[in-house]
């Protein structure tokens, strides 16, 4: 039987070590929280380690601008050693690098008059094919917000070796050449939802175009280095490297360490994609809840900021142009058939989630200002782990624990920012 090392690590053994932002209570204007009923979030996750779902986990719970609860579980690694997890591990984020690396980012563009949602794909994009009607030959353009709510229509995936044996590794243009011209069109853009990795790989190629600069770059200096993330980037090296838990054993009998788990992302965009590539920790990422439960701001205490108010409205709610069926917001979802990690207790509509496929996962709850940063690593050492049910009822638990909703859910409610 596997040996697991169940190391929890309370954040208030460290909290000197840490900005005095980051402290135990009731963060401002945020819900006020019973930390006593938090234990019961431990008892969650050490029993998906013990049943072999996941080999450690890190959760992170903000409240309004504070940090109120960060822990570590189990163990950071089991293959090739057994070594325990750390609050300050660092993830690969997978999918959740969508909405931390490519939103954020992109939606300073809009911000800045670069790019408009509106705006077809294929005005930045040349020759960027249309949805067409196979009976009465009705065309319609894709448009950037089609993009972002994955309601454009793209298939969700490429066949990544079948790729490779076309056009070789390493090939991010002829990638993007392949879904500019031969990755099918599934349905009439808005009408209805489609998860797809290439629609945040069409918003990376859109983003360079305008900028010039790779994502990877344009997002360390745009969005991580003002929100004073140390630990956030693409390809990690020197400390944040060491930092980071492995993934899945490859075939040479090592885990990937330090560089992306998704293939395309790996094998196809050399770890620079617009659909995961993204690593970080839970620190860093309560920067960005914070960020956005305070309306762009890098913090309530700052004037600098990241987005505008509107930016940030915009991006967390669903536009009023889209079918029901769609349920993302720009990045973010928030009724679409894959929001179960909100669990059963957090506002439907005024929330805003997502997960990533190696395990990790975010929710923001506007209602009560609160986030719930739960980070894992489920194909660690195989890709047979699971967290479903878990994040459901780790965010339950973090629900059942707010007493009231505090001013940044009573603001949203009644139009105030």
């Amino acid at each position: 039987m596997r040996k697991i090392l169940v190391a929890s690590i309370v954040f208030l053994s460290c909290c000197l070590l840490l900005s005095d932002s980051f402290v135990f209570g009731r963060g401002k204007d945020g819900g006020k929280i019973d930390l006593s009923r938090m234990s019961l979030a431990d008892s969650v996750i050490n029993s998906a380690i013990s049943s072999g779902e996941i080999p450690g986990a890190v959760l992170c719970v903000v409240n309004g601008d504070k940090v109120v609860y960060l822990k570590a579980y189990g163990n950071k690694s089991v293959v090739p050693d057994t070594v325990a997890m750390t609050v300050g591990t660092v993830f690969d984020l997978a999918s959740v690098s969508k909405c931390v690396g490519t939103t954020l980012s992109f939606m300073q563009l809009i911000d800045n008059g670069k790019v408009r949602l509106s705006d077809d794909v294929s005005k930045y994009i040349p020759g960027f094919k249309p949805w067409k009607d196979s009976s009465t030959g009705e065309v319609v353009d894709i448009t950037v917000q089609d993009l972002m709510t994955h309601s454009s229509g793209l298939s969700p995936y490429v066949n990544v070796s079948e790729f490779v044996k076309r056009y070789g590794r390493g090939q991010p243009d002829s990638l993007m050449s392949f879904i500019v011209r031969e990755v099918p069109r599934n349905f009439r853009p808005g009408t209805d939802f489609m998860y797809s990795c290439l629609n945040f790989v069409t918003l990376q190629h859109i983003l360079e175009n305008v900028t010039g600069e790779k994502l990877c770059d344009y997002a360390l200096k745009n969005v991580f280095g003002p929100l004073g993330l140390k630990h956030t980037c693409y390809n990690p090296k020197g400390e944040t490297l060491a930092l980071c838990a492995p993934t899945e054993v490859q075939s040479d009998g090592r885990p990937l360490v330090g560089v992306v788990h998704d293939p395309l992302a790996r094998i196809i965009n050399g770890g620079n994609s617009g659909n995961a590539g993204v690593f970080s920790d839970a620190l860093d990422l309560s920067k960005v809840a914070i960020a956005l439960l305070n309306w762009g701001k890098v913090s309530p205490r700052s004037s600098d900021r990241i987005l505008s108010e509107e930016a940030v409205r915009r991006m967390i709610t669903i536009p009023s142009g889209n079918s029901f069926s769609v349920g993302r917001a720009l990045g973010w979802d928030v009724l679409s058939e894959h929001c179960g990690v909100k669990g059963d207790l957090f506002s439907r509509e005024l929330s805003i989630c997502h997960t990533g496929y190696t395990g990790p996962s975010m929710v923001i709850d506007f209602e009560t200002g609160t986030a719930v940063i739960l980070l894992a690593h489920r194909v660690h050492p195989k890709d047979d782990g699971s967290v479903g049910a878990l994040r459901a009822k780790v965010a339950n638990v973090v629900a059942g624990s707010i007493v009231d909703a505090g001013e940044i859910g009573n603001n949203f409610l009644h139009g105030k920012k």
